[in-house]
């Protein structure tokens, strides 16, 4: 994957090279952003609103801040930027919880009819680590996955997944007194390795399980949620070493799984590669194969609600890859377009119809001129599940060194 170091810096976020203005439509689909900003009380969420032609629209009140920081660091950047889910919404898409990675919190915010962003009472709260990168969300129950990877902030916390109550109006709680106590077989914080790099923590809707992406770690973590807000944590897995040249580092990076079969996929990100896995009702996980990636550097993977489609973004070529997963075991490529512009494909989200794709690139290559490659872009799906590019994106002119992270959808039409 095409790494390069980035500068600190701080400037006034404002946008060029926007999708142009069109009027919205009626309801609203409202696309979010997170600033990723490293100065104190800086980080923001970005709020946009997709109008009729598919153009996005800033909201008013937007960039909304959440209280705490993002992460940079003027180094190899392997690991602090690799990392998935940093902004989700709740299943009644009425709350946005947002990681502050730099400042090991997570804002939680209430979801207008308007699309517009409240701050929760009490908001950012305690993440129960270092730098939270990844949240997935069952019920009242948050997961948080911090990875103890920013390198501008050393730290001797061990990375975890740790588990916060989710209260009635957003405000989150530890759970109590199981932390890190190894003498039960659940616990509500689990900690990793040193240098390992969670990156993602995923939760297959209808089910109690928990699978994390160990990257830097080469590891395949899962879990099964128990009793109040408890992991049950089962032996790591390693990526095959049958699927990757001998002198590869066996990075994964990217999970999904299919809402209508018991399948994990995996991006195995150094070797061009999608990785198929089954799971079942405990949480085990048997490898099946890789199908081959026609980008290079797969990281994210998303799928639609039907299971019939994938879309993985190949980091280091900028473009996004379009499989036909009918057959769960078996996904196959159908298309590979290069987004337009500048970047590198990083999080990618899709909205609730299945019609739309919105995909963040970063600038993480300094080849890449200041003020460009931090690009939002808005992609049509069609009836066959491949993909449109609509207007050149919107580009965010961002302190130098930033990279914004993290896309949620808001569907309330």
């Amino acid at each position: 994957m095409q790494k390069n170091a980035l500068m600190l810096g701080l400037a006034v976020f404002t946008f060029v090279g926007s999708c142009s203005i069109a009027q919205a439509a009626d309801g609203g689909e409202y696309v979010y952003v997170e600033s990723n900003t490293s100065a104190p009380n800086s980080n923001s969420i970005y709020a946009f609103r997709r109008g009729s032609t598919g153009s996005l629209t800033p909201l008013p009140g937007s960039p909304f801040l959440t209280g705490g920081a993002g992460v940079q660091y003027n180094g190899s950047n392997l690991g602090p930027f690799d990392s998935d889910s940093e902004v989700i919404v709740n299943p009644d898409q009425t709350l946005l919880f947002a990681v502050n990675a730099g400042s090991d919190s997570v804002a939680v915010f209430s979801v207008k009819e308007d699309g517009t962003l409240v701050t929760v009472p009490g908001s950012p709260f305690p993440s129960g680590g270092n730098d939270p990168v990844s949240l997935a969300l069952d019920g009242n129950v948050l997961i948080v996955a911090n990875q103890s990877g920013d390198f501008a902030r050393p730290s001797t916390i061990l990375p975890n997944y740790t588990t916060l109550r989710v209260g009635s109006n957003g405000t989150l709680i530890p759970f109590g007194t199981t932390t890190n106590d190894t003498s039960n077989a659940s616990q509500n914080t689990v900690s990793v390795a040193a240098g390992t790099s969670p990156s993602q923590a995923l939760l297959p809707a209808g089910t109690n399980l928990l699978f994390g992406a160990d990257f830097l770690g080469g590891l395949l973590q899962h879990f099964r949620l128990d009793g109040e807000g408890e992991l049950h944590p089962l032996s790591p897995i390693a990526l095959p070493a049958s699927e990757f040249a001998a002198t590869i580092p066996r990075f994964p990076l990217g999970l999904w799984s299919n809402p209508k079969a018991p399948i994990l996929y995996v991006g195995y990100v150094t070797a061009n590669k999608m990785g198929v896995y089954r799971y079942n009702e405990q949480g085990g996980l048997r490898f099946l194969r890789t199908v081959p990636n026609a980008g290079q550097g797969i990281c994210w993977i998303r799928s639609n609600q039907s299971g019939t489609r994938l879309y993985t973004t190949d980091t280091t070529t900028n473009q996004v890859s379009v499989y036909d997963s009918t057959d769960a075991e078996y996904p196959i490529e159908i298309q590979t377009p290069t987004l337009s512009g500048v970047g590198n494909a990083f999080q990618l989200s899709l909205s609730n119809n299945g019609k739309s794709l919105y995909v963040l690139s970063q600038r993480a290559a300094t080849s890449i001129p200041e003020g460009q490659g931090n690009v939002l872009h808005s992609l049509s799906i069609q009836d066959d599940g491949t993909l449109q590019e609509i207007g050149s994106g919107i580009v965010f002119n961002l302190p130098s060194g930033t990279r914004p992270q993290g896309v949620a959808v808001v569907d309330q039409e």
